[in-house]
């Protein structure tokens, strides 16, 4: 059986970046988790793990050593093209929700994945 865990995050502004993950995961507010200080986001399934954002002072200061994948194309096999409009769609509305691209990744003349970076800077992909 697995165990059951959080994700934690450092933040800037917890409120802020926790809605921008609830937006790009489908994630929501976790009841009781709502101060200035500190934020928490769950699966409304109760499948994925909690994630947790508490306020620090210092800004991030270098690269991520592990980054989320935003996995909007599901499990192969998939049809190329469905799967490169899936993944632009997510990209315009995490655009629009304040999120950074930085690059997109092709394999085999295939969209692979794109890479942004969130409100505060923090890397991830999303394929």
């Amino acid at each position: 059986m697995a165990t059951h865990w959080t994700l934690g995050c450092d933040a800037a502004d917890p409120q802020a970046i926790a809605a921008f993950w609830a937006l790009a995961l489908g994630y929501v507010p976790e009841p009781g988790f709502d101060e200035p200080d500190n934020a928490s986001i769950i699966d409304p399934a109760g499948v994925g793990p909690a994630i947790g954002f508490l306020l620090v002072p210092e800004p991030k200061t270098a690269k991520n050593r592990m980054h989320v994948d935003v996995r909007v194309s599901g499990e192969p096999p998939w049809d190329m093209a469905e799967r490169e409009s899936l993944i632009r769609a997510k990209v315009a509305e995490l655009v629009a929700a304040g999120a950074t691209e930085v690059r997109s990744e092709s394999y085999d003349g295939a969209l692979g994945h794109v890479v942004m970076l969130d409100p505060e800077g923090n890397e991830f992909c999303v394929a």
